[in-house]
């Protein structure tokens, strides 16, 4: 099931987020975390269109919406490679039509998945917070 985000969500969904980025982001330094951790809970959660996953009554993934661009996308590594993130980006597709992300180019596991999804590369810029190169992907019109 699918549904909107709500504020009581946000402990299970920084969890997601931390332990799916620990395995995708090794390469970024634990003070840029523990900042990202609070811009979750105190920023972009609140502030970004934002759909759960859940399997069972228990979130699983979400996938959080500025506009048409996908602002994160996290799924319990337990749940990877069973196609949940395509159902979320389907999902964000099917709202917002076309979509675009930022993507660590370190981060090869975000990158597998958009590239099998059909994303393509519009552009690279050096993220200033992190000091990584991140790579811009849309995703093509259907």
């Amino acid at each position: 099931m699918i549904r909107q985000y709500q504020s009581s969500d946000t402990d299970a969904l920084v969890s997601i987020w931390r332990s799916a980025s620990t395995l995708a982001h090794p390469f970024l330094s634990d003070g840029f975390m523990a900042q990202e951790d609070e811009n979750l809970r105190n920023l972009y959660l609140p502030n970004a269109e934002t759909w759960v996953l859940e399997q069972e009554a228990a979130s699983v993934g979400f996938i959080a919406l500025i506009g048409a661009e996908i602002g994160g996308l996290f799924l319990c590594p337990s749940c990877h490679g069973q196609g949940l993130g395509k159902i979320l980006v389907d999902h964000a597709a099917g709202l917002k039509g076309p979509l675009s992300v930022e993507v660590f180019e370190r981060n090869h596991i975000g990158r597998h998945f958009y590239d099998r999804y059909g994303f393509s590369e519009t552009g690279r810029y050096r993220h200033d917070a992190s000091g990584e190169m991140t790579i811009r992907m849309t995703m093509p019109s259907v």
